[in-house]
């Protein structure tokens, strides 16, 4: 029974850290971090027979210092479409004539709150702002944020945005894929490659030309945001240390340098090789080479076949030589509107013959092949170490001619301008609440007044548990296992618990009380035997004992005296108790064969007591 509690206790501590477990994913998926916001109360009611939650939204509002902000909950100002066409194109895809709107979310919509959407599939959409601002890279962080919402999945398209680089020359109804831009930042997937692009166009101190510099692609798995048709919040964060982070719904998924983590470097290597050099043409680069002193046995047959047929085996018995193996088919008809003229002479299809289905074969029987042990194929001198190798060729290092070094990548071009310039296959891609700012408090709360409005109307959408444990699993197989563990333990524990257990015989033997084995009649006679001749013994044992005391009796003055009444002493409480064990063996085995009756039966056993010297 305590066995059985363990394993219960077990059961239910296991059942209760995969609750936990899943109940704690969740809410780390529904958090919103709000610690730095002031605390106002949101009035919001859940239907739940709808499944939908009710909400007042108001535009949000930046909280300090922007560079540029846009919620698309009003008239659409500012914003200038593109009137060019894409270079390099053919004309009938090159033109511009993507279609934007201003519209609410399909799912999860949250009243009075709207977004811009791309509506157009396979064409090109070209659409920018100027900043409220201009950001120049000084002593202050860059921080761009934004949300989109891939509400029919993507195929293929991106939905990253372009901070403009200031000019005298910017026009914003000329904005195309070749107008300069500082920064490139946001999701962008073709096929099964999930991006996240984060590109700085740096600009050579020596020539002034301009280089694009990617970051390194994020170790986490993108998919998730690109599938799961709710509204992500990306976030590009730039500090005046050179360092930066891209995060997804505030949790980052990539950070790092801008001087070690951008491809290719920023700065140029101090050393190349000399292009002016070749390598010498007497250069040896292999490390092994034919020996050329080896020479080709005389017995090297190179003509030998690697299969030769087995002159050991033999026919099976029953083979049918006559029988091919394939024969018309006999039911086959020839079809009504068979032309014979137009489709030549009617043939039955082969069919197996079924003669050769209880045959070992049929037809002509060939000898099966085997290896042929005199093959040893082209022979082919061993190979030694070559003498004359000289290692791989490198050209020799000389200085960069073109090496710089800039310790501040963070100094980049100054930006005056925001654009999405896009090609998808996919329509209705969700864009909202941008912000281009300095401060992180102010982006948080930017989010938590948008996006995260947004999060918590969908979770409230939410299927019920059920569907989420089918989803997880379907992105996680392994979760499988779990579930079909979760549930089989609680009732296997009950099952263990509540059947009752079957006795066993180490129970019963457990459970009886301690009785002597019976005996025979041959065993009791053999132990009185033993007993009276451990009595003769002890008789003997203590006639010697008397003799030895008899002969140290002049050596011990009063001590011996003294040992003489302690050896009286023991001697007679010893006959007392050789008399007492004596009549106590033989009550008992008087009592014994009175019980063994006839003799044909087993008789209880008696405790052979063994008399001790004291």
């Amino acid at each position: 029974m305590h066995f059985q509690w363990d394993w219960l206790c077990l059961g239910v501590l296991i059942i209760n850290s995969v609750t936990a477990e899943i109940e704690n994913e969740e809410t780390l998926d529904a958090d919103v971090e709000v610690e730095d916001f002031d605390k106002q109360p949101q009035e919001a009611d859940v239907d739940r027979d709808k499944s939908s939650l009710e909400v007042v939204y108001q535009t949000p509002k930046p909280t300090g210092e922007v560079y540029f902000t846009e919620t698309f909950d009003g008239v659409l100002a500012g914003w200038v479409l593109s009137k060019t066409k894409k270079e390099d194109t053919d004309d009938n895809i090159a033109k511009y004539d993507g279609r934007w709107e201003v519209e609410e979310l399909k799912e999860n919509t949250v009243p009075g709150d709207r977004g811009l959407v791309l509506k157009s599939v396979a064409k090109h959409h070209a659409i920018s702002a100027m900043l409220t601002k201009a950001f120049v890279f000084d002593n202050k962080p860059l921080i761009v944020q934004y949300e989109v919402n891939f509400q029919e999945g993507i195929d293929c398209g991106g939905a990253y945005i372009k901070l403009l680089s200031s000019s005298d020359d910017l026009n914003l109804e000329y904005f195309f894929d070749k107008t300069p831009y500082t920064i490139m930042f946001g999701p962008d997937k073709c096929g099964e490659d999930y991006k996240l692009h984060f590109i700085f166009r740096h600009k050579n101190p020596k020539t002034g030309e301009y280089d694009e510099k990617h970051a390194k692609r994020p170790d986490v798995d993108l998919k998730k945001f690109y599938l799961d048709k709710k509204t992500h919040l990306y976030t590009l964060v730039l500090k005046p240390d050179d360092t930066f982070e891209m995060l997804i719904d505030q949790a980052v998924v990539s950070k790092g340098s801008l001087l070690e983590d951008m491809v290719p470097p920023v700065n140029p290597p101090k050393e190349i090789e000399d292009p002016s050099e070749k390598k010498p043409d007497d250069w040896d680069e292999r490390p092994k080479i034919p020996d050329p002193n080896a020479v080709k046995p005389d017995d090297w047959d190179e003509d030998e076949p690697s299969k030769i047929e087995d002159p050991d085996a033999v026919k099976p018995e029953g083979w049918l030589d006559d029988e091919p193996q394939y024969v018309p088919d006999p039911n086959a008809k020839k079809p009504k509107d068979w032309d014979e003229e137009m489709d030549g002479e009617w043939e039955a299809p082969q069919i197996p013959n079924p003669k050769c289905e209880t045959a070992p074969g049929c037809g002509h029987w060939d000898r099966p092949m085997k290896n042929n042990p005199k093959y040893k194929g082209k022979w082919k001198a061993p190979m030694i170490d070559n003498p004359n190798y000289q290692g791989i060729w490198s050209p020799r290092k000389i200085l960069n001619p073109d090496y710089f070094e800039d310790l501040h990548p963070f100094k980049m071009t100054t930006v005056s301008a925001i654009g999405l310039e896009l090609w998808s296959m996919t329509s209705d891609i969700y864009f909202d609440n941008f912000i281009i700012c300095s401060e992180k408090e102010v982006a948080d709360r930017w989010a938590a007044d948008g996006w995260g409005l947004k999060k918590l109307v969908a979770s409230a959408n939410e299927p019920g548990m059920f569907s989420q444990l089918v989803t997880a699993a379907e992105d996680h197989p392994w979760l499988w296992v779990l579930y079909i563990l979760t549930l089989a333990l609680p009732v296997g524990l009950g099952v263990l618990f509540c059947w009752p257990a079957k006795k066993t015989d180490e129970d019963i033997d457990l459970k009886k009380p301690d009785i002597s084995k019976p005996v025979t009649k041959g065993e009791l006679k053999q132990e009185r035997e033993e007993l009276e001749d451990d009595e003769i013994e002890l008789e003997e044992e203590k006639e010697n004992e008397d003799t030895a005391e008899d002969e140290d009796e002049g050596e011990g003055g009063e001590d011996i005296d003294d040992e003489e009444e302690e050896n009286e002493v023991a001697d007679e409480s010893q006959g007392e108790g050789d008399k007492s064990n004596k009549s106590g063996s033989e009550d008992e085995m008087k009592e014994a064969d009175e019980s063994t009756g006839s003799g044909d039966g087993t008789v209880k056993s008696v405790r052979k007591r063994r008399v001790r010297k004291d």
